[in-house]
């Protein structure tokens, strides 16, 4: 018996694993559908399409910490990540499937 709720625990959470692309989503209107618009307020024309994932990783804590500062409209960013409650699993998630985006020329 102790096999069989194992089992259910461990597919029960592996059916519940982030999906980047479905998290996404929540990102299109400022980053557009493949991530290849400079969000409003953002400085130095960057979008995020194939950025690296270790940074966007980075800079999607710090922004659900208030701390990430690219020098643009930070408080949009900051109220995004409270409204969305990211796990570490949906940023790991979502960072990898950004990166995996074409980038952007």
């Amino acid at each position: 018996m102790k096999k069989i709720l194992l089992g259910l625990a461990l597919a029960s959470g592996c059916l519940m694993a982030a999906d980047g692309a479905d998290i996404f989503k929540k990102c299109i209107a400022c980053h557009g559908a493949k991530g290849e618009r400079v969000a409003p307020g953002s400085k130095g024309n960057v979008t995020i399409a194939g950025m690296d994932k270790a940074r966007l990783v980075e800079q999607l804590k710090g922004y659900a910490a208030g701390t990430a500062d690219n020098g643009g409209a930070k408080a949009i960013m900051y109220a995004n990540m409270k409204n969305f409650k990211l796990t570490d699993a949906d940023i790991e998630a979502v960072a990898d499937y950004i990166s995996q985006l074409p980038a952007v020329k």
